[in-house]
């Protein structure tokens, strides 16, 4: 046989061991964490829930959703296992400051410009124009019907008497 033939299957087989390789990588990694839940840590379980591990068995574990509210897991069930400081942000809505040198951000672009900026700004001038004070309401609308008849009669469609408005 010629190698060029035997190409395409070597390469298919080659890609195969590659993503098998990394889902077994994975599926160690998540099997290393499980392992290594001790009494206390907060975990995320694949539904979405966060609980307190209480204690930590061969298959189970057993979880505090709830302040005297206890469950029975599989270890298999759970999904992350959180670090304290993460899982009192989610669960207790503690906002500890992230940054170590204490930078704050501001909620709004307003402390982002300097006062200068601020006086520089044109105001917009939301007043009516004089000249559209003057004119009278009907002096518009008689404009816009004669506007629209010329362009229909340069079109040639005018309208004689037994004409209807829809097509």
């Amino acid at each position: 046989m010629d190698i060029l033939t035997l190409l395409p299957f070597i390469v298919l087989i080659g890609a195969m061991f590659l993503m098998t390789r990394s889902a077994k990588k994975k599926q160690a990694a998540a099997a290393q964490m499980r392992n290594d839940m001790q009494p206390g840590t907060g975990v995320r379980t694949i539904g979405g829930m966060y609980a307190t591990v209480k204690e930590v068995h061969d298959d189970t574990v057993l979880l505090e959703v709830a302040p005297g509210v206890h469950a029975i897991y599989a270890k298999n069930s759970i999904g992350a296992v959180l670090d304290d400081a993460e899982y009192n942000r989610i669960v207790h809505g503690d906002d500890q400051e992230l940054d170590a040198d204490g930078t704050v951000v501001p909620d709004d672009a307003s402390s982002l410009t300097g006062e200068s900026d601020a006086a520089e700004v044109a105001k917009i001038d939301l007043a009516k124009d004089d000249a559209a004070d003057d004119a009278e309401p009907g002096d518009a609308a008689a404009k816009d019907v004669k506007d629209a008849k010329d362009v229909k009669d340069a079109k040639g469609e005018s309208k004689t008497d037994g004409d209807a408005d829809s097509k």
